[in-house]
């Protein structure tokens, strides 16, 4: 059984969380030995709509990707929760139902409705009074210590650098279990939010390719002070970055000899989902 999401950062190393959009990429990301996981509502866009992340898909289509998920593996689910699609009441029924698909934390950010990716320019935030009063209904929605809140600001591109370090306070005032401070844009903006909050609550990083924030490695980041980070879209990136390689070599050659090497073949898939052993237990059953 894994360590609760709780336990693993309170612990000395950093928790390094790729993105997941299905039970597939989940399932990858336990079989590499990761200790936990990143919903990222970035990649289902991506990958279930074929939409970037401006708010298009809803809460029901986010638990069942969470549940189908939490059926497949066990690690620590961190969601991305968006905006809690609503106000505080619609925060409620997020955290209640997330929470029963398995979410082990739930972030929330403070974006107005329909938001956009954290690196996307021309974001618009709520009134932090508001998302102060969502991060509080988080808390009282949840049954037990999980899931976790987890509070994001994206005011750095909004408001400053400053006044997203005081919302960050507002926010860890509210119960915020973690912070997220998304979009620093530079080293010094970086170091200086782990340096903020070090040893009043865990801080999480997001590492975006090409995005906003410099690309710093794991163990950079936990010398920093940082608890948590996440690479969302990363996984999204390889696997089109790979398609369009396959794709584009099916439609050259009218085979897929030349790219046999870069994939697996249908025994190396079944081992992969453990087949074998899904049927010798269904088999099981009916020997009585």
């Amino acid at each position: 059984m894994t360590l609760a999401l709780s336990a693993l950062l309170k612990g000395p190393e950093i928790v390094v969380a790729p993105g997941c959009y299905d039970a597939l990429s989940a399932l990858l990301i336990a079989q590499a030995g990761f200790k936990a996981a990143y919903v990222s509502g970035g990649s289902i866009a991506y990958t279930r709509l074929g939409r970037p992340d401006i708010g298009l898909f809803g809460l029901a289509e986010l638990a069942d990707v969470v549940g189908n998920i939490r059926e497949r593996i066990d690690l620590p689910l961190i969601v991305d929760a968006d905006t809690g699609f609503g106000n505080a009441l619609n925060v409620e029924r997020t955290v209640r139902l997330l929470g029963a698909r398995g979410a082990s934390a739930i972030q929330l950010e403070d974006q107005s409705f329909p938001k956009r990716c954290g690196h996307l320019a021309e974001k618009r935030l709520v009134p932090a009074g508001e998302m102060i009063g969502k991060i509080k209904a988080a808390r009282d929605a949840r049954v037990g210590r999980e899931p976790l809140v987890i509070a994001r600001t994206d005011a750095i591109a909004v408001e400053g650098y400053d006044a997203a370090l005081d919302r960050a306070e507002a926010y860890l005032e509210a119960g915020a279990e973690m912070l997220f401070v998304e979009a620093p844009r530079t080293e010094e903006e970086l170091a200086g939010i782990a340096e903020r909050f070090r040893g009043r609550v865990p801080v999480m990083a997001n590492m975006v390719e090409g995005g906003a924030t410099p690309l710093r490695s794991a163990a950079q980041l936990e010398r920093l002070g940082f608890a948590l980070v996440i690479f969302p879209g990363g996984t999204v990136r390889a696997v089109a970055k790979h398609l369009a390689d396959y794709f584009a070599n099916l439609k050259e050659h009218g085979t897929t000899a030349a790219f046999r090497d870069r994939m697996l073949d249908f025994a190396g898939l079944q081992a992969l989902l453990g087949t074998a052993d899904i049927l010798a237990r269904g088999k099981s059953y009916e020997e009585g």
